[in-house]
């Protein structure tokens, strides 16, 4: 007959004429080890299967209403997804050629490529994405602006082979840009981004890894990094993922476009062919009448260094304060957000008429695109006339404004269609609200501070005035 009895210290068994006496705490470790066997034997797999059902059924009926379904890629685990990268034919070469470069263990070597895919791959939930990033994204995007479509070629846009990947190449004017156009694309599908390494911190990290992002070191010069980044980006490709790429490398600093950046582009056609699937680019130009982050990108282009990260405790007072004027309902928005899509550029005819360097020939021509379509804005618009006329009476403002507006339009450039008063008297009290202008009886000028202000948003729309058929590399050139 077998029994057991507590003591206050341990616990007794009795199996027929043998006892056995055990400490409580390894009597309570034996049990926890019982409930995780029989839980991971019967429990979890029963568990799993519910919700990947519920998953699946929730995936079915999101692809009813998109017009890019999700691509089986991106609904891969990621713990499949690292192996696969990590055991591609390519990836295990650049780790034997790191081990035998650096004089080290080929499994060392291998457990760096490891640490560098589980870095890279992200955890897409489509679950997520739709019933949490896009809502919040909605929500952030209109009430902080007033939302305006530039250029937009529904009927171009929509005859995209469905088949195809598209890429989005977008500049970067804001951290807003990744929700502005999360947004904007609710509607087409699931975007997946390229994030730099100011995002990997906590909480940040895994809700971006959530919403289908992957994270890159921009300034690695590692060959086996590279070539894992590189793998997973063709991959990706591969297998119809629907991206979003910031050529430009980051965030302008003075408001131009900057030259392009040609890692991640390089990577697409480097692998690119044509029988396998189509690669398709999409210009996407954003611009603001506020850019939330302008004085912190001011400085460090003062600064002559890219290093802006600010900390902590300011970013918690800005929001705040922000939280403060909405609740004392003061908080009037911050202007209006543009967004125009360019003409989609189709990797293989782009290929087929291209003899110099495949991927600098698309960089530039996707930045032109871009360029091409940059919205034009109230901010912008009277910053460019207040610093070309300083000091400027305000009827000959409006007058100014007007007339490059007029001209602007017959090039079919997005512009506002409010009335060039409204315009100005807008963008006027917002840069009065901000101390950026000085205004009396007379004349309108900028304050000290206001000079370099004026100067970024002005120069985002510099290339539609100062060289309207300039090339991109002038004012690259410049940016640089």
């Amino acid at each position: 007959m077998a029994g057991f009895t507590f003591r206050r210290f341990g616990v007794t068994f009795s199996f027929m004429t043998q006892t056995v006496s055990l400490p409580l705490w390894a009597f309570i470790l034996i049990i926890l080890f019982a409930a995780v066997t029989f839980a991971s034997h019967f429990l979890f797999p029963s568990v799993r299967w519910f919700f990947r059902k519920r998953a699946e059924r929730v995936i079915a009926r999101l692809n009813e209403r998109l017009q890019r379904p999700i691509e089986p890629f991106k609904l891969a685990r990621r713990y499949d997804m690292i192996q696969r990268l990590i055991y591609d034919p390519v990836v295990t070469e650049a780790i034997v050629e790191h081990a035998r470069k650096e004089g080290i263990p080929e499994n060392v070597a291998f457990e760096k490529a490891r640490r560098y895919a589980r870095e890279i791959v992200p955890s897409f939930s489509a679950t997520a994405y739709f019933t949490i990033g896009t809502r919040l994204a909605r929500w952030l995007s209109k009430s902080l602006y007033r939302i305006k479509l530039g250029s937009f070629d529904r009927k171009r846009l929509n005859e995209i082979d469905p088949d195809a990947t598209v890429v989005f190449v977008m500049n970067h004017r804001s951290n807003m840009d990744y929700v502005l156009v999360t947004y904007l694309a609710a509607r087409a599908g699931a975007l997946s981004y390229a994030v730099g390494e100011w995002a990997r911190v906590w909480p940040l990290a895994p809700l971006i890894r959530m919403m289908g992002a992957y994270f890159i070191r921009r300034k690695s010069r590692g060959n086996l990094y590279r070539k894992v980044l590189a793998r997973y980006v063709q991959m990706a490709t591969r297998g119809g993922v629907s991206q979003a790429v910031f050529p430009e490398g980051g965030l302008s600093l003075n408001g131009f476009l900057a030259p392009p950046r040609m890692g991640l582009l390089n990577y697409i056609v480097e692998d690119f062919d044509a029988e396998r699937r189509e690669v398709i680019f999409v210009p996407v130009a954003i611009n603001y009448d506020r850019v939330l982050e302008d004085s912190i990108l001011i400085a460090a282009d003062q600064s002559g260094t890219r290093r802006f990260r600010p900390s902590w405790g300011s970013v918690v007072k800005k929001v705040l304060r922000h939280l403060w004027l909405r609740v004392t309902r003061r908080f009037r928005g911050f202007g209006t957000a543009s967004v125009s899509f360019g003409e989609p550029l189709e990797l293989s005819k782009f290929h087929a008429k291209i003899d110099e360097d495949l991927t600098e020939a698309i960089a530039k021509a996707l930045m032109q695109r871009i360029a091409d379509v940059t919205p034009v804005l109230g901010v912008p618009i009277v910053a460019r006339n207040i610093l070309k006329s300083s000091p400027i009476a305000r009827d000959d403002l409006i007058n100014c404004v007007a007339q490059e507006l007029e001209e602007l339009t017959k090039r079919r450039l997005p512009c506002p269609r409010r009335k060039p008063d409204e315009l100005v008297n807008d963008a006027l009290s917002r840069l009065r609200g901000r101390q950026l202008i000085i205004e009396d009886d007379s004349a309108i000028s900028p304050t000290d501070r206001g000079q370099a202000v004026l100067a970024f948003y002005a120069n985002s729309i510099a290339h539609h005035f100062d060289a309207p058929a300039a090339k991109l590399s002038e004012i690259s050139a410049v940016a640089e």
